[in-house]
């Protein structure tokens, strides 16, 4: 079932978290939010360190991660909640927060992804999820600003999460 979205941030909107408690995204309002669509057994997967090191890196400063595990690219992250939790620190130290497994793409896509795809479409317009590690970064103001493709390193991310850290 699609819903529609009315929704002028991300503070409008909520998710659950990996330890199954909601959470509004106005939790972080006045923060640079980077959202990725994750998997633990995707060739991806390594960007992990890359997203732990911007989170360790820029925290301080009001940068946030929130990784949203999917398994709608070749069942690449089969496991539950808790399993996924401890890959993800026993293997990558990951601390950023971490939602439970959602859709990103048809009928049953998440709300927060559905807003993310329309404020930020991919080439040519396309709204759809092509991957795994597809990222979002998010303003301060909760306005969704720029999209990047799976292959995109954490590191190349240094310059625009500095720039939207100093607005």
């Amino acid at each position: 079932m699609i819903i529609s979205i009315m929704a002028n941030s991300i503070y409008d909107l909520t998710f659950t978290n990996n330890k199954g408690e909601s959470v509004a995204l106005q939790k972080y309002a006045d923060k640079v939010v980077l959202i990725v669509n994750t998997a633990s057994k995707c060739g991806f997967t390594s960007q992990y360190k890359g997203l732990e090191d911007l989170y360790k890196k820029y925290n301080a400063q009001g940068f946030e991660i929130i990784g949203f595990p999917c398994d709608q690219f070749g069942g690449q992250e089969p496991g539950s909640d808790t399993e996924i939790e401890q890959f993800c620190q026993l293997n990558y130290g990951v601390s950023f927060t971490l939602s439970t497994k959602v859709e990103v793409n048809g009928e049953n896509t998440h709300p927060f992804y559905q807003h993310l795809k329309q404020q930020a479409p991919g080439v040519l317009g396309s709204q759809g999820i092509k991957w795994n590690f597809t990222k979002f970064l998010v303003a301060k103001d909760g306005s969704v600003k720029k999209r990047y493709a799976s292959a995109t390193r954490p590191e190349a991310l240094n310059d625009d999460i500095i720039k939207m850290l100093q607005a």
